[in-house]
């Protein structure tokens, strides 16, 4: 917008009459302005202040747990060298292989990030999502009965028969507390004055491995399958003999090699992990045993307050999931002739929910679950996970994405087969880990749902080994980041999809016969939801 000028002569007079008011008026502005400049660039100051600290606390973290981690391998090295153990300056690779795992004081990386405003509008985000889905199941509650009344039957199914579920796992608590430890024990007191240690080794061994085999392996298969608990109670029993059989071997493991090693003087008793530590490491949220970990000085209580409330929401996220996504496309009233047109669009149609369970269960159990029982005990060693959405490789993926199980397989699985072929075979041992993996996830499945569908088997040992190899840390690009998410939204996808019909496939034609290919092969491939 433009304004006409004042002719010169009026505009030169003008400004001599008006000189010195203007000079006034206008230092006056002008200070005005520079205080407004001054404040609005220690806003801008600021700002750019919290981001730098917050991008620099960032890799300082991971610096320092870098640093942290090889100053510990350094320093036992170290005191190797003191002895005379080893005349090298630097630790080799299959030295620091040898290394067991090494806790430190850290807190989660979750923890960390929710510090971080922008992250925690995506959390909150997800929040809003819940919110949503509980509105719409009111709304279609109320458009179809004409009444506001959240029904949770689902729920009070899945966890059913939770007095089977209770003293089931207080038989494998008591039994995993005492007989391993006290087994352990005697076999201990004997082993430096047996006359035949092989003989007592193999005799104590096959006696503690019958009684495992009964309680921890047959017990509770016998629980799920005689009292056809739900889904859910079937999942606490399969997964609490799982977390029972791994804690017994590493306490085995890390327990009886020291035994074997430090003679003790005559007249001594030999040295051994004391109760009180067992017992601690039965509750503590890792897999590898040690008789001391780092502590926090206190509990945060408000913390646990929150986490359990989280927990809490995870389980209503995940039953609004089912409610809302799932059950509406599979259940027979909806289920169409199968074809491969209706396969692929079921697929497509489970992508959605299966991502969603998949971050729903990762933060709920790798987070909230041993998150609170890590502040419960004062474990301070919070690292359950670490960035796997940023992995760009499938090999980083299986390492940061539980890192509690991850380290179970790495020490006693691929490095003691490293160990008994005289690291001659990796490959070998990274394929053995893979099937084991593959074939304890699929045991978990097969017991939680009641059927044998192998769909987890074959994406973890087909598809996971091949992307394993191929997709490796040698792929840094961001488009591999990009490619790992779609295999993960496929692969969740069809999970979803697959269990799902084979889910109502059982309750609309269930077996007639025990025949063995009757078990074995899918219902979902025969079933005629039509007749």
């Amino acid at each position: 917008m433009t304004t006409e000028e004042p002719p010169s002569g009026l505009r030169h007079r003008n400004a001599k009459t008006r000189q010195p008011d203007d000079i006034s008026s206008h230092a006056g502005s002008h200070e005005n302005m520079q205080e407004d400049d001054v404040r609005q660039w220690q806003k801008y100051t600021q700002k750019v202040k919290v981001k730098v600290l917050e991008e620099v606390q960032d890799q300082l973290g991971e610096i320092l747990d870098r640093a942290l981690t090889e100053s510990v391998q350094s320093s036992t090295y170290i005191k190797s060298t003191i002895n005379g153990k080893t005349a090298n300056k630097q630790p080799s690779r299959s030295q620091r292989m040898d290394d067991g795992k090494v806790f430190m004081e850290r807190a989660s990386l979750l923890d960390e990030l929710f510090e971080i405003s922008h992250i925690r509008t995506i959390y909150h985000m997800f929040i809003a999502v819940l919110l949503i889905f509980c509105l719409s199941t009111l709304a279609v509650d109320f458009i179809d009965q004409g009444r506001l009344v959240l029904e949770f039957d689902l729920l009070f199914f899945a966890f059913g028969k939770l007095g089977t579920v209770t003293w089931a796992w207080a038989l494998m608590f008591v039994y995993t507390l005492f007989v391993p430890y006290y087994t352990l024990l005697f076999w201990a007191s004997w082993y430096h004055n047996f006359p035949s240690k092989l003989g007592l080794s193999l005799g104590t061994g096959f006696i503690l491995t019958i009684l495992q085999t009964y309680v921890l392996g047959l017990f509770p298969i016998y629980t799920v399958v005689h009292h056809q608990l739900p889904p859910a109670s079937r999942f606490i029993v399969i997964l609490e003999q799982i977390r029972f059989l791994m804690k017994t071997y590493s306490f085995l493991r890390e327990t009886a090699p020291k035994i074997m090693k430090n003679t003790p003087k005559e007249g001594e008793n030999p040295k051994f992990p004391s109760f009180s530590s067992y017992m601690y490491f039965l509750f503590c949220p890792t897999l590898i045993y040690r008789e001391s970990y780092p502590r926090n000085s206190h509990i945060r209580w408000n913390y646990v307050g929150v986490t359990l409330g989280k927990i809490l929401g995870c389980l209503f996220y995940g039953y609004f999931i089912l409610v809302r996504l799932c059950v509406p496309v599979f259940r027979p009233e909806t289920n169409q002739p199968f074809s491969k047109r209706t396969m692929v669009l079921a697929v497509f149609n489970s992508i959605l929910p299966g991502i969603m369970l998949l971050l729903l269960c990762f933060f709920a159990f790798l987070h909230c679950w041993l998150n609170l029982f890590g502040e419960l005990l004062r474990f301070a060693d919070r690292m359950f996970y670490k960035d796997w959405w940023n992995s760009t490789s499938f090999a980083n993926y299986y390492r940061t994405w539980n890192v509690v199980v991850h380290d179970w397989l790495y020490y006693y699985g691929y490095r003691d087969i490293l160990w008994l072929s005289k690291r001659r075979c990796r490959a070998a041992a990274m394929l053995s880990v893979f099937i084991i993996s593959a074939v304890v996830h699929e045991y978990a499945l097969a017991m939680g749902f009641g059927f044998f569908y192998p769909v987890m088997f074959c994406l973890f040992a087909v598809f996971g080994v091949a992307f394993n190899f191929t997709m490796n840390d040698k792929r840094q690009s961001p488009v591999f980041n990009v490619i790992m998410w779609m295999c993960l939204f496929i692969g969740q996808g069809v999970q979803v999809c697959l269990y799902c019909q084979e889910w109502y496939a059982q309750i609309h034609c269930p077996r007639t016969g025990e025949d063995f290919w009757e078990v074995m092969l899918p219902r979902s491939w025969s079933c005629n939801y039509h007749t």
